[in-house]
């Protein structure tokens, strides 16, 4: 199992590690990364997940309702968590907490979600479709709590906005939904809702976007890396914790509670057990938060699941 794990990390540790060189071997400006930026958040990523959101069945999505409501509540209940303590215990900044809070709330679905749950629970098309899911759950019900707090913190600086951040919600969820990382996988879904299929043609013409949108995500991250100097403290530890600790256990939990069973159980807690994934630093970026933090979380994360992941696998191997 470990073997299929770090099987499923080296690409991401591969093309960090790509990114990085280049940032500190000064082939890349790893100070002004504005426009690798743009490629990846406005055209990439809206991409692959408008693509996988529109050809998530409907159907499928309502069949694994309980899949849905782990992952969201999962997700929810450690962004709510992890954004008051770094807000109102470590006296982060807000935008600084979005990043890492989205960093850690929102597991890496689309890198490590296929090849680990395919070793568990077998491949097949049942497979597939929980990891569309989880990817859909993930871009469409929880990135846009961040974007409405780094937007809400970009408006207060600039002066447009002033008010309460009640108040301020309509405006705020208009620069959100206008985005294309929140409209591309959103309209995916809603397409699939009223049963509207996309022509083979228009799939085929972004296709090339969606199979460069991880790697270029990934090469970012790395060149992102490659301007900061990490560092171990009280609020990256909480968070690695968090991750890769609580999180499953809230999954486990929710499991419990609504008594779900088989392998839908095990997909559940397992795809919530997965490291944090970019997003979080990648949407920071695209607003000119840095967060070393967040940067920490991923790093970290995603070198302990080679211990944490074979651990839930075995813990959930009776459920």
């Amino acid at each position: 199992m470990a073997y299929i794990i770090i099987k499923a990390l080296a690409p991401i540790f591969v093309i960090m590690l790509l990114g990085f060189y280049a940032g500190k071997a000064k082939m890349v400006d790893n100070k002004n990364v504005a426009l690798l930026n743009i490629f990846v958040m406005d055209f990439a990523l809206p991409a692959a997940l408008f693509s996988a959101t529109v050809q998530t069945p409907w159907a499928g999505i309502v069949q694994e309702w309980h899949l849905v409501v782990v992952l969201v509540l999962s997700m929810w209940v450690t962004f709510a968590a992890i954004y008051f303590i770094c807000t109102k215990v470590f006296k982060k900044s807000a935008q600084d907490s979005a990043v890492l809070t989205l960093t850690v709330a929102l597991p890496n679905y689309a890198a490590l979600g296929l090849p680990i749950l395919g070793s568990v629970v077998g491949e097949g098309s049942t497979t597939s479709l929980s990891v569309a899911v989880s990817i859909a759950c993930g871009s469409v019900l929880l990135t846009p709590f961040c974007l409405l707090i780094l937007e809400r913190e970009k408006a207060r600086a600039a002066g447009t906005v002033q008010g309460s951040s009640l108040a301020m919600l309509p405006v705020l969820i208009w620069r959100s939904v206008t985005k294309p990382i929140v409209w591309g996988p959103l309209l995916g879904v809603v397409l699939s809702a009223i049963g509207i299929k996309m022509p083979d043609i228009v799939l085929l013409a972004i296709k090339p976007l969606g199979l460069a949108a991880t790697a270029a995500a990934l090469f970012l991250t790395g060149l992102i890396l490659s301007a900061r100097k990490l560092q171990l403290n009280a609020v990256v530890t909480l968070s690695t914790i968090t991750k890769l600790i609580i999180q499953p256990f809230i999954a486990w939990g929710i499991v419990t509670i609504f008594g779900v069973q088989g392998n839908l159980a095990i997909t559940s807690i397992l795809m919530i057990a997965l490291s944090a994934g970019f997003f979080g630093v990648v949407f920071g970026n695209r607003f000119g938060v840095q967060s070393p933090d967040a940067e920490a979380t991923l790093l970290i994360t995603s070198i302990l699941c080679i211990i944490t992941l074979p651990l839930f696998i075995t813990l959930t191997a009776g459920l």
